[in-house]
């Protein structure tokens, strides 16, 4: 069986997560998650000051990365729309998976603006660079796809749960902090509908072509790098936020593979 034979007998399966997914992930609105009457005018001679919001570094560097990855969101549809194809259920799903993540990237860069959080000029040459090289993982088949994304949907979201939390715990006092943790949480949620959309697809494609399926898993777990690999000073900040327990190497194995591994 190949990868367009594949599609065509898991239509009726995506054509019921799409209807669950429908059903169960409700509608929200980035606007009213942003504390807006923190914002301020930028002038013209603005020099970032980080002490204005007094947060660890480990904490802005997964501000960052969590945002420039969402920000990398047309590439990504790129890859899914070549691997599932530009018809039927499949188009609808990645079309409607494109538009909940281009939500995600609004919603956490007018939250990160109107607090000061990052620097917003910092952001946004990190956003050109990334985007200018368009360098994202590319799966090689549609079941390497569905693998991937599975595990990957599932890591981004214990790494936007964790970064909320720990945004909680530095300013506990601070308006900012609440309502970060708020908007962080409800990506992380749509996060998680994406995981279990992909998850069980996955599972019912093993079902139908152990054959093709075990090998995908086999590679995906093997060859495994999140998306925003092309971040401007990734490792770095890979590192600070392995270092603070916000997403590393034991976060990875023990709440991704072996869940998913059972």
């Amino acid at each position: 069986m190949n990868d367009t034979a594949l599609l065509n007998e898991l239509t009726e399966v995506a054509e019921k997560l799409t209807a669950r997914h429908y059903e169960t992930c409700k509608p929200w609105y980035p606007h009213e998650f942003v504390p807006w009457s923190m914002g301020r005018d930028f002038e013209p001679d603005f020099v970032w000051n980080a002490e204005e919001m007094p947060i660890p570094d480990s904490l802005r560097s997964a501000l960052f990365v969590n945002l420039l990855t969402e920000d990398n969101l047309p590439y990504y549809f790129q890859t899914i729309d070549r691997m599932f194809g530009r018809k039927g259920i499949w188009r609808e799903w990645s079309h409607r998976w494109t538009a909940e993540e281009a939500r995600h990237s609004i919603a956490l860069r007018d939250f990160m603006t109107v607090t000061r959080m990052l620097d917003p000029k910092t952001l946004e040459d990190g956003r050109m660079s990334q985007m200018s090289g368009g360098q994202v993982p590319d799966p090689a088949s549609a079941v390497d796809g569905f693998v991937y994304v599975a595990l990957q949907e599932l890591a981004t979201r214990i790494a936007h749960r964790n970064t909320g939390r720990a945004l909680r715990e530095q300013l506990p006092d601070h308006p900012a902090g609440e309502a970060g943790y708020e908007l962080i949480s409800r990506v992380a949620a749509d996060e998680n509908f994406h995981f279990l959309f992909y998850r069980d697809l996955t599972s019912a494609a093993l079902e139908m072509a152990p054959s093709l399926v075990v090998p995908a898993i086999e590679r995906q777990v093997r060859e495994f790098e999140m998306p925003g690999t092309g971040i401007p000073g990734f490792k770095r900040h890979a590192q600070a936020i392995a270092n603070a327990g916000l997403y590393n190497l034991l976060q990875h194995h023990e709440q991704i593979l072996e869940p998913v591994g059972r």
